[in-house]
């Protein structure tokens, strides 16, 4: 019975050192003898009990790695505090197994000492505008170095960048002038122009008052014109008809005079009118100017008459 047991306990230790099962994304290197044999891959896998064994396990998934700050000093000697974070992933699990004794130190302090060499080159404020170059500096400088080491630097960033206090404030008045600068050139372009938008208008409205008192006087002066120009064709026409009226009228009384017991009429009118004229005459001067013959109204009107048959014969 004692030795079933001892024979059953002797097997499940075998089967327990025989059998191994790898994690995805894991990888077991195996040494046989006390010297690397392979490297085990995810799933089942089959070991010599008490002729192999797992002497390294790593992670082959992405890794971050928080690199200690530390104090660098910039080109215009001034100390600044950087600290960062390391993304890594091993790719090769025999180099990280056998290429260093302790990879993840070997990154960090090669981190450290690379980031301080980049932040020596350069001044402090180029230090805050180039944050990308920093980075890709790093990267570039871990990732020739960790080859060896069976690890590939994926990226590096800076978490923060911590200038002394005093040349903190010295930033912030630096920045506060900049922007009180800014304040007062925006000031000063929106008062120009402001002054440009007032001169521009004063010119826009004196040219457009300029062309309407233009225009005005043009039309009053089409008006004026065209005013005596219809004045003048009244006028016209006014003299024109008062000559037809006047030829109808003396076309009308020569044609009275031919007719019968006319040269009476036109004799007994002319009397009549003589008598009225010589009547006015009397009555509203003082001054009487009288013909040699005006007791001879007859002779008078007798030499009218023959001034009307002459003028009746030449027309």
């Amino acid at each position: 019975m004692i030795l079933a047991l001892v024979l059953f306990f002797a097997v499940v230790v075998f089967v327990w050192r025989a059998v191994k099962v790898v994690p995805q994304q894991n990888a077991y290197i195996r040494e046989r003898l006390g010297r690397y044999h392979d490297t085990l891959n995810p799933g089942l896998n089959i070991l010599i009990p008490f002729v192999d064994r797992i002497a390294y396990r790593h992670n082959l998934r992405e890794i971050p790695l928080d690199v200690p700050s530390q104090v660098c000093i910039t080109k215009d000697n001034t100390q600044l505090k950087v600290d960062g974070i390391l993304y890594f992933q091993v790719t090769d699990a025999q180099r990280a197994s056998y290429g260093s004794s302790d990879y993840v130190l070997a990154i960090t302090q090669l981190a450290q000492t690379t980031l301080r060499s980049v932040i020596g080159r350069m001044e402090l404020d180029k230090t805050f505008e180039e944050r990308d170059d920093i980075n890709r500096t790093v990267v570039a400088a871990l990732d020739e170095a960790a080859f060896s080491w069976g690890v590939k630097v994926l990226r590096y960033e800076i978490k923060d960048l911590v200038p002394p206090q005093d040349i903190l404030h010295a930033m912030q008045a630096q920045i506060t002038a900049e922007r009180e600068k800014r304040a007062l050139i925006a000031a000063s372009e929106g008062r120009k122009q402001e002054q440009i938008n007032i001169a521009t208008g004063a010119r826009e409205a004196a040219i457009q008052r300029s062309e309407g008192e233009m225009q005005a006087a043009i039309n009053l002066s089409l008006g004026n014109r065209e005013a005596a120009i219809n004045q003048a064709q009244g006028e016209a026409e006014a003299l024109r008809l008062v000559a037809l009226a006047t030829g109808e009228a003396i076309e009308r009384v020569a044609r009275a005079v031919e007719a019968k017991g006319g040269i009476e009429a036109v004799n007994f009118r002319v009397a009549e009118q003589y008598v009225e004229a010589f009547a006015k005459l009397a009555s509203e001067n003082n001054t009487l100017i009288l013909p040699a013959n005006v007791a001879d109204v007859g002779g008078l009107v007798a030499t009218a008459m023959k001034v009307v048959r002459s003028t009746d014969k030449q027309g």
